[in-house]
């Protein structure tokens, strides 16, 4: 079994070693056993320090020494007071810089070779958008797009939601949706938008060709300039006692239909 130092007993409780990459604003830290796996195996994530219990730390030996970095062991109280005591981190805490955003150009790429879109319009609960990014890792998404306002920040809370998708699904922010989405259309991407309201059954709707999908905020549901800009408006039958789901259930619905229509 592989041995990583263990805490400095002299160092009084809280202070950072001497050696440590110093943190500021813009790094995120992650936590949770599946989202900091991911992380570690994902070489575009840039490193700074990594926080863990040994317990932890023996459970990622191997992704932690291919990686190349060394952890600080920590007492699980000790990250209790970094993140919050209701942080359910499971003993360990990456911090790096966030991730490059890629460019709209890659997500069109990838929806002209047949993976679909998803589009989030306003979705501000950052388990929700986990939740969604997970989804769409399963079905193989292009991408992920948000409102660069309105939106969850690309954080830890939003990581151990996607459970490691984070580092999968590309995510871009835009700044003009409305602008987006025309974009969308005029490089032949048909835009279909999820709206309770709408008369039209996703179940009818062909779902072929290069495809997004958008879905918009739990309660106040797609914007009017967001409606009037999709090709379509469908709603995901209901026919149970309660009239609608959850954003990153219809999501989750939704991006699974496509999968189907495709393989079959």
């Amino acid at each position: 079994m592989r041995k990583f130092p263990k805490p400095n007993s002299k160092r009084r409780p809280g202070a950072r070693p001497a050696h440590a990459p110093k943190v500021t604003p813009d790094d995120v830290t992650l936590f949770g056993i599946h989202a900091v796996e991911a992380a570690l195996a994902n070489p575009q994530r840039q490193l700074i320090k990594l926080l863990a219990t040994e317990n932890a730390a023996h459970r990622l030996a191997t992704s932690i020494q291919t990686r190349g970095i060394t952890p600080e062991i920590v007492t699980p109280r000790r990250l209790d007071q970094l993140l919050g005591a209701d942080t359910v981190h499971q003993g360990i805490a990456l911090t790096t810089d966030y991730l490059p955003e890629p460019v709209l150009e890659t997500l069109l790429e990838n929806a002209a070779d047949g993976q679909p879109l998803i589009i989030l319009d306003q979705v501000t609960d950052p388990h929700n958008v986990g939740a969604i990014l997970r989804s769409a890792a399963v079905f193989g998404c292009a991408g992920l797009i948000m409102t660069r306002r309105h939106s969850p920040p690309l954080n830890g809370t939003l990581a151990k939601s996607a459970s490691g998708a984070l580092e999968l699904v590309p995510v871009h922010l835009t700044q003009n949706l409305a602008r987006l989405l025309t974009q969308l259309k005029e490089n032949g991407i048909t835009v279909i938008g999820l709206d309770g309201a709408a008369q039209e059954v996703l179940d009818d709707a062909s779902l072929s060709g290069p495809l997004a999908i958008i879905l918009g905020a739990e309660g106040k549901g797609l914007r009017a300039l967001t409606a009037e800009t999709c090709d379509h408006l469908y709603r995901i039958e209901a026919p149970g006692a309660l009239a609608s789901l959850n954003v990153s259930n219809a999501a989750a619905v939704a991006l699974h239909l496509v999968a189907m229509r495709r393989r079959g």
